[in-house]
């Protein structure tokens, strides 16, 4: 199995726990930035953490419960009970230095997202207002995107924090791109995660991390639960016709800006969509 796939640890409890120390002796590579979690906890669970020099944002993706944030309460959250009704979740920015606790009201899933921080922001509820569902691509490239802590929101130092939903038989993340070079305006260095969902649950898609050169290529087999990690290179993924995608992508870099460039091969179909 590649190295770049986790596949979750369980169905109850914590799931993933994706830390930058153990991704990069996962990947015996450079991983500084990002971080990843997700907790499936039942009614009446409880998880608390602190966040340590990390900024961190929760998601609901299915499910409901008490979230207090850096001492305080924000009272019961949630609306989506299942991640495949494509409404925009519940979320929350958790500063570093502070902490956080979910109880869980409802059976539930939720995810954390973490990046070291480099200033202070506010604890913020960041969706499900001012999230909207916003189609991207043509024909069968055609995706839907909720921008949940994108650039154009200055709510985080660090993180980058999008969902996407790709339909029954199409591509996404595609055409295929990278943000692997710290050159900006032309490009930022950002690595990534892809937390993977499947509709039906026991549906597969593809995920393909390749870089230029050849040294990076691994065609990768995802199913339900699994979360890709792309250290560089390009990354596109897809699902057969009779299954649709979910996944939720988290990035980070030393600029909180998204700047990637196409594959040359590939860029043709971009600018004839565009």
């Amino acid at each position: 199995m590649s190295k770049l796939k986790i596949t979750p640890s369980g169905s109850h409890g914590q799931t993933h726990d994706i830390t930058i120390k153990n991704a990069r002796g996962e990947l015996t590579a450079d991983w500084s930035y990002v971080g990843f979690g997700l907790h499936k906890l039942r009614t009446g669970d409880k998880v608390t953490k602190p966040t340590g020099d990390l900024e961190v944002i929760l998601i609901l993706v299915e499910g409901r419960a008490d979230i207090t944030a850096n001492g305080k309460n924000l009272g019961e959250l949630g609306k989506r009970m299942d991640v495949f009704d494509r409404i925009p979740p519940h979320c929350v920015y958790v500063p570093r230095h502070s902490d956080w606790r979910a109880v869980a009201t409802t059976d539930c899933t939720l995810a954390i997202c973490s990046a070291p921080a480099t200033a202070d922001y506010p604890v913020c509820i960041l969706g499900p207002n001012g999230i909207e569902t916003t189609p991207r691509g043509q024909g069968t490239n055609t995706r839907y995107i909720h921008n949940i802590a994108m650039e154009d929101r200055d709510v985080a130092s660090s993180l980058l924090v999008t969902e996407v939903y790709t339909p029954s038989g199409h591509w996404s993340s595609y055409p295929p791109h990278r943000h692997d070079e710290d050159d900006f305006p032309n490009m930022t260095y950002l690595e990534e995660t892809y937390y993977h969902r499947l509709n039906p649950k026991q549906g597969y898609g593809y995920q393909r991390v390749f870089t230029d050169d050849g040294s990076l290529d691994e065609n990768i087999a995802v199913h339900n639960e699994d979360v890709v990690l792309v250290p560089r290179g390009h990354h596109p993924c897809g699902v057969p016709y009779g299954y649709e995608m979910y996944y939720l992508n988290v990035m980070a870099g030393p600029l909180r800006k998204w700047r990637f460039e196409n594959h040359p091969d590939h860029n043709w179909i971009y600018e004839r969509d565009k």
